[in-house]
């Protein structure tokens, strides 16, 4: 008798065990498909980055530092390798070209360019589609890290490894306010 309950406690260690490393493994899958999002979005961007850069550079020659900064830190973005290397890089990169599109304001003429117009457009409906998928990312994160720290979950997630995400989140509270524009 005390073998055939101990049987049972064992298997349903293993059951209870097993259920929750494979729910460890969605949670992480999903984890890593919202940020497959995220990365096409962003290479959306760095592909539409240079042509916006172009068509202001040829109205705007006096923001050739802005113009270059936009453009150094997509080459830094691109080349992130891991997910935090990414974020940080889009903390930078997000805010420059913010700026980019605050100091076309000044230049009538460019804001006229049915080109640039064209290129702001897509930036604003691909900067909409980054924050969607972004929120999703972060909802991702959110349960895989309740997964891993939550008990006993965090003892599977420990003894296999998995890891907590990372969030894509502000850290800077500077970038969290509205611009002030004034010419």
């Amino acid at each position: 008798m005390i073998i055939i309950i101990i049987l049972v406690i064992a298997v349903l260690v293993f059951v209870v065990g097993m259920s929750l490393y494979n729910g460890l493994v969605k949670k992480r899958n999903m984890m890593q498909e919202a940020w497959s999002g995220i990365d096409v979005f962003l290479k959306k961007r760095y592909d539409l980055i240079p042509n916006l850069v172009n068509t202001v550079k040829g109205y705007a020659s006096h923001e050739k530092q802005l113009l270059e900064q936009v453009t150094t830190l997509r080459t830094q973005a691109m080349q992130s390798g891991s997910v935090e290397q990414k974020i940080s890089a889009e903390k930078e990169l997000g805010p420059a070209l913010g700026r980019l599109m605050v100091s076309v304001e000044a230049y009538p003429d460019l804001k006229a360019n049915q080109n640039f117009r064209d290129l702001q457009a897509q930036l604003t409906t691909i900067e909409t589609e980054l924050e969607m998928a972004r929120r999703y990312y972060n909802g991702t994160v959110r349960e895989n890290n309740i997964a891993v720290e939550s008990f006993p979950g965090n003892i599977v997630a420990g003894s296999f490894k998995f890891e907590k995400g990372t969030f894509f989140e502000i850290d800077n509270a500077q970038q969290r306010e509205t611009p002030n524009v004034s010419f």
